[in-house]
């Protein structure tokens, strides 16, 4: 069995990345170093103040700074999932459960791509969350609830327990989750719009490529060439000390779930050349 820390090295670089960010700012909110209301998703902060704003002041670096103030909240609000609490912990055990299996399993090798899906799944989740029934200030749940809906869509007949009650195939555990959240109080909307940005990227990039033979959401041809680097620069690591080096498996018992699914999810290629 690894260590917490031959575990967590093993992790892959975005579910890595992405997790130890979520719990970070969690941290500081907890502590009271971080006022969520800085960080909080407010169209009205982002586009309308940085607007009326610029047109009043008239030193650059003052227009400047109003623009760096309002912009970050389009990417920061993806990065706390609550306080800490049971949902918390839920919440961040998905990314390091059906993010990592995503990106070691159908993802694997295609770390620009898995990247891009979290981009695509971002800025779908902005477009809907300004429409005012979807309003939310924080989306970072609805993220996390992407990569459960591709996951679930990967890896379709996998079987899943629910706290040891239910057990049911993993197509269906987006819907179940979202039905417990309503059960014990809370808003559906978060994990609705995960559900319905998660169900988009994947019909863009599976299901009509394989209905059409056209994939209308490639991932930008100038990622590929960081990951390349990326990737050659981690092997160095691994090779001289060890960095990012899988954990060893003693056991077969954690092996990722068989994807038998019909033929829509077999024989999926990807070129990389566009």
């Amino acid at each position: 069995m690894s260590s917490p820390g031959e575990f967590y090295k093993s992790l892959p670089p975005i579910s890595k990345a992405y997790g130890t960010l979520c719990l970070a700012v969690t941290v500081a909110v907890q502590l009271g170093i971080l006022d969520p209301g800085l960080i909080a998703l407010e169209f009205g902060k982002v586009f309308f103040r940085f607007q009326v704003k610029s047109a009043l002041l008239s030193l650059k670096s003052r227009k400047a700074f109003n623009v760096f103030q309002s912009v970050w909240r389009l990417i920061t609000n993806f990065f706390f999932l609550g306080k800490f609490s049971i949902n918390f912990g839920i919440r961040l055990l998905m990314i390091a459960r059906y993010g990592v299996n995503l990106e070691k399993g159908p993802f694997e090798r295609r770390t620009a791509d898995f990247l891009w899906m979290m981009i695509f799944g971002g800025l779908s989740l902005l477009l809907l969350s300004a429409i005012p029934i979807f309003e939310s200030h924080f989306l970072g749940i609805s993220l996390v609830f992407l990569l459960l809906y591709v996951w679930s869509r990967e890896f379709p007949n996998a079987q899943i327990n629910i706290y040891g009650l239910v057990a049911l195939k993993a197509f269906y555990l987006p819907w179940a989750m979202l039905a417990l959240d309503v059960l014990f109080g809370s808003s559906p909307i978060p994990d609705f719009l995960g559900i319905v940005a998660g169900h988009l990227y994947y019909f863009l990039t599976v299901l009509h490529p394989l209905a059409t033979g056209k994939n209308l959401l490639k991932t930008p041809k100038l990622m590929y060439p960081y990951f390349v680097f990326l990737n050659f620069y981690r092997h160095k690591l691994v090779a001289r000390w060890g960095i990012g080096a899988p954990a060893r498996n003693y056991t077969q018992s954690s092996a990722q779930p068989e994807r038998t699914t019909g033929v829509a999810f077999r024989g999926r290629s990807y070129r990389l050349d566009g």
